[in-house]
C-alpha cells in the first residue's frame, strides 16, 4: 500500500510523545535531490507551456486566476487526453525549482509510464492590483490564497470545475472521465486539491498531496474525522510529508497538535486507510516545502496513473515503442483548395 508504514500503534504513540525531542540535524532537506525523471533529457520530446492566461472568477468576485497549460508533444486533438492540475502553478512549473512537473510529464509520457495528459498550472486568485505569486512569496500575504486553499467549502472547487474546466474543454480534447482527472499541490495547495476532489468526486478521482496543510489554519485538521464519518468516495490519493515539517510549536513554545503537519497527515492517512480508500504515502525527514515531494514526484505520478491502459500483445510494435509525437505528413495536412 505505501512506501513506508509506521510499525504499529505503539511506535506511533511513542513518536508523538517524543515530538519535542527533535533530532539535531544540519538540514534534512539536503538529502533530497532531483533524479533524472525530473530533469530535461536529451532525445525526449518536449511539451509546450502556453500562457499565462487569466481566468476571471465568479466564485470569488473581484479576483482572477493566472494559469498556464502544458501541452505534451504527443497530444493529438483527435484523441481525448487525461488532465493533471497543479495548484500554486508557478512553483510546480518553475524550471529551477523543486518540482519541475513539466519535465516529469515529458519523461514519463514519452516512456508510456503515464498517459498523455494536458497539464494545468494555476495560481491562487488575486485582485488585479495584487502581485502574482512567485517562489519567494506564494501569495499567503498578498493574494486570496489562504481563503481559497485552506477553507473547507466548495468555492475553490467551483473555480476549478465550473470556471476552469469549461475553458479547457473548449480548447483541448480532454476526457470527461473523472478517473482521468487528477489535481495536486503542496502545503495549502495540497489540502485545496483534496477539497476539490472531496467536493466534486464526480469530476476528480486522483489527488497528489505534498506536505499537505491538513491542520487548523481554517479547520483543516477536521478532515480525518470527516473522512471517518462520511461514505467512502472514489478518490485515490498519494500523501507525502516529513518528520521535520512544521510540528505545531507556536511562538510561545507551546505545542498545538492541531497545528502539527506531520501528525495530521499521518492521522488522515489512518482515516483514509480505515475507510478503504486507495491511498499511498511516503514519510521522510523533510521540512515544510517541496524538497522530498519534488524528488519523488515521478513516483507519485506513476502510482496515481498506474492503471492507464496497456497492451500485452508481444506483436504490438506501437505499444513497445516510445511515445513519439504523431508525425504529420502531406496526407494528414492536405493543401487548402485552390481559389476559383
Amino acid at each position: 500500500m505505501g512506501f513506508s508504514r509506521l510499525c504499529g500503534a505503539a511506535l506511533w504513540l511513542a513518536g508523538i510523545a517524543a515530538w519535542g525531542q527533535t533530532a539535531q540535524t544540519p538540514n534534512p532537506d539536503i538529502h533530497y535531490q532531483l533524479g533524472p525523471d525530473s530533469l530535461s533529457q536529451e532525445g525526449v520530446p518536449k511539451g509546450e507551456i502556453r500562457g499565462p492566461f487569466t481566468l476571471p472568477s465568479k466564485a470569488y468576485p473581484g479576483t482572477q486566476h493566472t494559469y498556464w497549460v502544458y501541452v505534451p508533444a504527443q497530444y493529438d486533438p483527435a484523441v481525448p487526453a487525461s488532465l493533471m492540475i497543479f495548484n500554486d502553478g508557478q512553483a510546480f512549473k518553475a524550471p529551477e525549482a523543486d518540482a519541475r512537473a513539466q519535465n516529469v510529464m515529458d519523461n514519463l509520457i514519452y516512456r508510456r509510464e503515464i498517459p498523455v495528459m494536458i497539464g494545468v498550472f494555476i495560481n491562487p486568485g488575486r485582485r488585479p492590483d495584487q502581485p502574482e505569486p512567485d517562489l519567494h512569496e506564494w501569495g499567503d500575504r498578498t493574494t486570496n490564497r489562504p481563503t481559497e486553499y485552506n477553507t473547507l467549502d466548495d468555492l475553490y472547487a467551483r473555480v476549478i470545475v465550473d470556471e476552469l474546466l469549461p475553458v479547457l474543454y473548449k480548447e483541448y480534447n480532454i476526457s470527461k472521465d473523472p478517473d482521468r482527472h487528477a489535481i495536486g499541490g503542496a502545503s495549502s495547495g495540497a489540502i485545496a486539491a483534496f477539497t476539490v476532489a472531496w467536493q466534486r468526486p464526480e469530476q476528480f478521482h486522483k489527488v497528489l498531496s505534498i506536505v499537505g496543510s491538513f491542520v487548523n489554519l481554517r479547520g483543516g485538521d477536521a478532515y480525518a474525522d470527516i473522512v471517518l464519518k462520511s461514505d467512502r468516495k472514489p478518490i485515490r490519493i498519494f500523501l507525502q510529508d516529513g518528520r521535520n515539517d512544521n510540528r505545531g510549536v507556536g511562538r510561545g513554545g507551546a505545542y498545538d497538535q492541531r497545528r502539527d503537519w506531520f501528525y495530521q497527515n499521518v492521522r488522515l492517512m489512518h482515516a483514509l486507510t480505515e475507510k478503504g480508500y486507495d491511498v499511498n504515502y511516503s514519510w521522510g525527514m523533510n521540512r515544510h516545502g517541496q524538497k522530498m515531494g519534488g524528488a519523488i514526484l515521478p513516483e507519485m505520478m506513476r502510482w496515481l496513473w498506474r492503471d492507464h491502459p496497456a497492451s500485452t500483445d508481444p506483436n504490438d510494435t506501437v505499444e513497445r515503442s516510445f511515445f513519439e509525437p504523431v508525425k504529420k505528413t502531406a496526407d494528414s495536412n492536405p493543401a487548402p483548395p485552390a481559389k476559383q
